[in-house]
């Protein structure tokens, strides 16, 4: 079972970090292994590592949940944290342009994920 509170703490950490195009991919009815891919891409491996970083960190405080296992921590060019129901990979810009992970999905399996901070009410209060 996919849960929001999981999406949402990984997205919002990978958001924090300057993540670029986050979606998120239902591959529930195709793959065994996942409900959901989380997929973001940086410009640099440094910052596909700190974003990885990021997600590790929120989740596990947040939440209380580590990895089941972790993927390419030493190259940092694609980090892939997969948490069960979700697998969050973190691709250097090339790495996603190449591999094109979104589009080995129908339409309306990817849904284009928007930084919370953007719609936060507190920051349009204060004109953030």
């Amino acid at each position: 079972m996919l849960t929001s509170d999981l999406v949402d703490v990984a997205a919002k950490a990978a958001f924090d970090k300057l993540a670029q195009n986050p979606v998120l991919v239902n591959v529930a009815d195709r793959l065994a292994i996942a409900e959901s891919f989380l997929i973001a891409s940086a410009s640099s491996e440094r910052q596909v590592r700190s974003i990885g970083e990021e997600i590790l960190d929120r989740v596990a405080d947040e939440l209380g949940v580590e990895p089941d296992h972790i993927e390419g921590r030493t190259g940092n060019r694609w980090i892939l944290l997969d948490y069960g129901e979700l697998v969050v990979h973190v691709l250097l810009d090339e790495e996603r342009d190449f591999y094109r992970l979104e589009n080995l999905w129908p339409d309306g399996a990817v849904v284009p994920l928007e930084d919370p901070a953007l719609s936060d009410p507190a920051r349009e209060r204060v004109g953030a």
